[in-house]
């Protein structure tokens, strides 16, 4: 067996992508710390029940498991950072009003998720607790935009749902947690005919309106003028409309974004509780980023609050930024001179890259392109232009 092979769908980071994928996460950490978001880092491992808390089934399909040799309890190697990030808000930080949270950390997912070619992902996302205004998904949806931009992913395109539609079109139907993945597999898919095939035992009204979700997707404008046409008279669908009403008319009067809207996407159903959204760039099939509003998370850890954000892939942001600048740095000699030793002391402490090589040897490197040196002038060493 070759020693230097790895698991399938993982994989190393090489220099010049690692260092491309650390200089984005300082930008966009930064970035975040502006708007107020404070840093986190939760566990790579946790006990599994803790780590799956309100999120459905899904995660768990994602999620390693081992036993924890010391307590023999189940243990996770997360899939998702955002549930961890919620126990924080609802059960470390415990704060009344509103905190906005930010991290970025491995995953890793038992099953390649679809669109990637990786198992294991670097996670990055900001987080709003305390706060059920729209407003709060604005700055969510606004700082998502500032993250593509900062990578240099200008033309973005963003498709919004709401988890609330689909609550109110079933709000007097009992159905199981099964039931309802069935659902939700057939309505992602836009399976018409296997969806009326499925709905035939419910009441028509209800099968009408799920066959109608299918095709409601497309400018937003339209969508939402024919939502409120074809959909059931109800509360939620009601106020599900009107959210994303709000958070088109913010987001086509602020940001450079293609907004669409799609009633059937609704991947993450059990997780979100309210305005959904996914971001698309120009070269991937599927989202760069997901996020939305997820206010029952918290809930299952003793202190419900509202919640929302989002989160993306670092190693793949990387990958699709067309900035991709070798830095340049100076070259210097390896031997022992006080002199010298000061020199690149004092041109390192003003943010140069110094790399030192034995005389007659190249810098084989990535990253840098070697385009001055220093030279011995008499007594002082220079930085001269090769």
């Amino acid at each position: 067996m070759n020693r230097w092979l790895l698991p399938e769908d993982i994989a190393d980071v090489l220099p010049a992508e690692a260092r491309k994928v650390e200089t984005l996460r300082r930008a966009i950490l930064d970035l975040y710390q502006s708007y107020g978001y404070e840093l986190v880092a939760p566990p790579i491992l946790e006990f599994l029940d803790s780590l799956l808390t309100g999120t459905g089934s899904d995660l768990n399909l994602e999620t390693f498991k081992l036993v924890d040799q010391l307590s023999g309890r189940t243990l996770g190697l997360r899939a998702d950072i955002t549930p961890q990030v919620a126990r924080i808000d609802a059960h470390l930080l415990n704060r009344a009003g509103v905190t906005r949270l930010c991290y970025a950390g491995s995953v890793a997912h038992a099953r390649t998720p679809v669109g990637s070619a990786s198992r294991e992902q670097l996670q990055l996302g900001a987080e709003i607790y305390g706060s059920a205004n729209w407003e709060a998904d604005f700055e969510a949806i606004t700082l998502l935009f500032n993250t593509l931009e900062i990578a240099g992913l200008t033309k973005v395109y963003l498709d919004l749902s709401h988890a609330g539609i689909l609550t109110g079109v079933l709000a007097e139907q009992k159905l199981n947690t099964e039931t309802i993945e069935a659902l939700y597999g057939l309505l992602q898919s836009k399976d018409r005919p296997r969806l009326r095939q499925w709905a035939s035992c419910l009441p028509a009204k209800v099968a009408q309106a799920l066959i109608a979700l299918t095709e409601l997707n497309g400018p937003c404008a339209q969508v939402l003028a024919k939502a409120k046409q074809v959909l059931p008279q109800h509360a939620a669908i009601d106020q599900a409309l009107a959210d994303l009403e709000r958070v088109v008319c913010a987001v086509n009067t602020n940001c450079g974004l293609e907004l669409s809207i799609d009633l059937a996407d609704l991947r993450g159903y059990q997780y979100h509780s309210g305005v959904m959204f996914a971001a698309y760039v120009d070269g991937l099939a599927q989202p760069i980023a997901r996020g939305g509003r997820y206010d029952q998370v918290g809930q299952a850890f003793g202190r419900s609050r509202p919640a929302t954000g989002f989160s993306l892939d670092l190693l793949t942001l990387a990958n699709l930024s067309p900035s991709n600048t070798r830095k340049l740095a100076i070259l210097a000699p390896w031997t022992q001179d006080a002199a010298l030793d000061k020199a690149i002391a004092d041109l390192r402490s003003r943010g140069e890259v110094v790399v030192q090589v034995p005389a007659g040897q190249v810098v084989e490197a990535a990253e840098y392109v070697c385009d001055r040196e220093l030279v011995l002038q008499g007594n002082s060493w220079e930085v001269k232009k090769k």
